[in-house]
């Protein structure tokens, strides 16, 4: 690599191309999207210093305090079933949401209907779920409340994601 020399465009921290950049970044994610890179952004340095697991419980209740109802009690009773009812899953925020990991690896996460202003909040699984049947199944599911009957199914699906 050459010197820059007199003729050589350096980009500085505020240059025209920086800016237009950024404001490029801004039309494609929105506001929500980049706050949720930011805490992921937050979430792997703390990885990387090894918190302990009852401080990452803490970050996840904390997220669901910060939760509007019914998302917050929806929040709540996921993660009072998955403690219960899934023990090798350890809770942890993924994105902001609360998340439950086994090994270190995200295998199912609640993300309210606030998180990126849907109608409906979400009940997902990464690819550390172990539900593959065949060659096509639901990785995410639509959860607008919570009844005994939706509780035993994300009780099953989590036993076997987790399995």
């Amino acid at each position: 690599m050459t010197a820059p020399n007199k003729f050589t465009k350096i980009e500085t921290k505020n240059s025209p191309a920086k800016i237009a950049a950024s404001q490029e970044q801004s039309a494609t994610w929105s506001v929500e999207e980049r706050a949720a890179m930011h805490e992921h952004v937050k979430e792997i340095k703390v990885d990387g210093l090894g918190k302990p697991s009852a401080d990452a419980e803490a970050d996840v209740l904390a997220k669901i305090a910060e939760m509007p109802e019914p998302d917050q009690a929806m929040a709540r009773r996921l993660h009072e079933l998955i403690k219960t009812h899934v023990p090798s899953l350890s809770p942890k925020t993924w994105y902001g949401m609360p998340a439950y990991a086994k090994d270190g690896k995200i295998v199912c996460f609640f993300q309210n209907s606030g998180k990126f202003k849907t109608r409906y909040s979400t009940f997902g699984f990464n690819e550390a779920a172990n539900l593959d049947e065949g060659v096509f199944w639901p990785v995410a599911y639509a959860l607008k409340a919570l009844t005994a009957v939706e509780e035993q199914k994300i009780i099953d699906l989590v036993k076997k994601a987790a399995s």
